[in-house]
C-alpha cells in the first residue's frame, strides 16, 4: 500500500522508520520530511497546515493511508480533510485532537468525568487571573489554554514570578493567541511519567512508559523546550501505577470523549505525576510525544503500520501490543542557544557512523539537504540519538557513546538524560 506521513521532526522520522519496515509500505510519501526521512520515504515539500494541497496530492497518488502525526494540523483539522475525502488516515479529527488543543476542555472533561488530576481554575481576563493568584499559595502553575510547541506552562516559585507570567501569556501574548484563555493549576510534586495509547475509539491500548526532560539546561534548569531526550521504560511506573491509570485515566478518558460525541481515534499522549495521593493527569496531547515516539517505536514488537490501520479500522481489540524487554534512552542534540536564539545551516558530521549500527538510531529533528547535497542543521533540536540496551543503565551510556559519533558547529546537549535511573 502506499503510505504518507504529514510531519518533518524527530517523531515522524522515527514513525517513517518503523512503516518504512512493514510488508504492507510499497511505497512511502512525507510531507514535508526532513534529510533523515528522505532515506525512507519521497518527501513532497507542502506545508502541514496546508490541508488542500495534502489531500490533493494524495489523491494523485492514490494514496492508500495517511498519517498526521503533529498536533498544529490535527488541531485544525488536517485528519478531517483526509477523512471526509474518503482517505483512510491515521490521527484523531479536529473535535477530539482539542484533548490536546484546549488545556481548559481538557480540565473540565477530566472534572466532568471524575479523572484524576490537579485542582484549577480557567481565566480569560488577566486581571480576574492577577486576583485569583493573590488568593493563592506558591509555587503557581500557569498554563496557555492553547498549542505552545510544548512551552507554555510556567512554573512560577512567587506571587512576582506569576503576575509576570500572567503578563507574558495574557497581554504581551508571548505564545501568540495560545494565551488568550489561562490556566491557574495546583501544584504537584513526583516523578513525572508519559504513557502514550493507542485508541481506535472504543479500545485502547497503553504503550510502554517513558520520562522526558523538557528543561533546557542539566539539572532541570533552564527554559521549557520541546524535549531534550528520554528514556523507556520509566522503573517508577510499576504495575500497580499502570493497573490504576488503565481503569482510572485511560479508558475513563475514551469513554468520556466517546460521551461527548467526540470519537478519540489514534495516539492519546498522557502525561502523568506520581503524586503521594497517586497518579494524577498533567496533560493530555493527541500524538505522539516527540522525543517519546524515538524511544518507544524501536522497542515495539508489533508492525506500526499493522497498529496504526486497526486504530483507524476499530479493530484494535484484535491487536496483542508487545514491546521488547530492553530499556531505550534518546539523547537531544540541538543547536546553542535554543530555544531562544540560534543559528542554523552547519553541517552534520558523522551521520554515516551509524549505518548498518544495531541498536542505535539517528531521528532527525531540524535538518536539511544544502544547495551541495550536505545534511545541514536547520532548526533547535537537530537529531535525537537513541540507543538499546539490556537495561536503562546499558542503554542511558550507550547513547551518551553514539553521541560522540556525531557532530556540528553549535552542538549542544544535556548530560544528565535518565539521570533519574541513578537515583532509583
Amino acid at each position: 500500500m502506499k503510505v504518507m506521513i504529514v510531519g518533518g521532526g524527530g517523531r515522524e522520522h522515527a514513525i517513517a522508520w518503523a512503516v518504512a519496515k512493514s510488508p504492507k509500505c510499497d511505497k512511502l510519501y512525507a510531507a514535508p520530511g526532513n534529510a533523515g526521512i528522505a532515506e525512507l520515504a519521497e518527501c513532497v515539500n507542502i506545508s502541514v497546515m496546508d490541508a488542500d494541497s495534502l489531500v490533493a496530492f494524495a489523491k494523485e497518488k492514490e494514496i492508500d493511508f495517511v498519517i498526521v502525526a503533529p498536533d498544529d494540523p490535527l488541531a485544525a483539522g488536517v485528519a478531517d480533510a483526509f477523512l471526509d475525502e474518503g482517505i483512510k488516515t491515521f490521527g484523531p479529527r479536529k473535535n477530539a485532537a482539542i484533548i490536546e488543543a484546549s488545556k481548559a476542555f481538557s480540565k473540565d472533561l477530566m472534572k466532568k468525568y471524575n479523572i484524576p488530576s490537579a485542582a484549577y481554575e480557567t481565566f480569560e481576563s488577566a486581571d480576574e487571573a492577577l486576583a485569583y493568584l493573590e488568593t493563592q499559595e506558591a509555587p503557581y502553575v500557569l498554563k496557555a489554554d492553547g498549542l505552545a510547541l510544548g512551552k507554555g506552562v510556567l512554573i512560577c516559585n512567587t506571587l512576582e514570578e506569576a503576575k509576570a507570567g500572567i503578563q507574558e501569556i495574557m497581554v504581551d501574548k508571548k505564545f501568540g493567541e495560545a494565551g488568550n484563555k489561562v490556566v491557574i493549576e495546583e501544584f504537584m510534586t513526583g516523578r513525572e511519567v508519559s504513557v502514550l495509547c493507542f485508541s481506535d475509539g472504543k479500545t485502547i491500548l497503553p504503550m510502554t512508559s517513558a520520562q522526558d526532560h523538557k528543561r533546557a539546561g542539566d539539572g532541570d534548569t533552564g527554559l521549557n523546550t520541546g524535549g531534550m531526550g528520554t528514556f523507556s521504560p520509566s522503573p517508577f511506573y510499576t504495575d500497580e501505577i499502570a493497573k490504576f491509570c488503565e481503569e482510572n485515566v485511560y479508558q475513563r478518558t475514551i469513554d468520556a470523549m466517546a460521551a461527548e460525541g467526540r470519537e478519540f481515534k489514534g495516539v492519546l499522549f498522557c502525561g502523568l505525576m506520581l503524586t503521594e495521593k497517586g497518579p494524577r493527569v498533567l496533560e493530555f496531547n493527541a500524538r505522539f510525544g516527540d522525543p517519546e515516539a524515538q524511544v518507544v517505536i524501536p522497542r515495539l514488537k508489533n508492525d506500526l503500520l499493522d497498529v496504526m490501520i486497526a486504530c483507524a479500522d476499530g479493530t484494535l481489540d484484535q491487536v496483542d501490543l508487545q514491546f521488547e524487554d530492553n530499556a531505550a534512552v534518546c539523547v537531544m542534540l540541538a543547536s546553542d542557544g535554543y530555544p531562544v536564539s540560534y543559528e542554523k545551516g552547519y553541517e552534520i558530521r558523522g551521520l554515516e557512523n551509524f549505518k548498518d549500527k544495531d541498536g542505535y538510531y539517528v531521528f532527525h529533528s531540524g535538518t536539511k539537504f544544502d544547495d551541495a547535497g550536505k545534511v545541514v542543521t536547520n532548526g533547535g533540536r537537530v537529531i535525537g540519538v537513541t540507543a538499546l540496551g539490556e537495561n536503562l543503565v546499558q542503554a542511558r551510556a550507550n547513547a551518551y557513546k553514539a553521541t560522540e559519533l556525531l557532530d556540528f558547529d553549535n552542538k549542544y546537549m544535556r548530560h544528565d538524560i535518565g539521570k533519574a535511573i541513578d537515583e532509583q
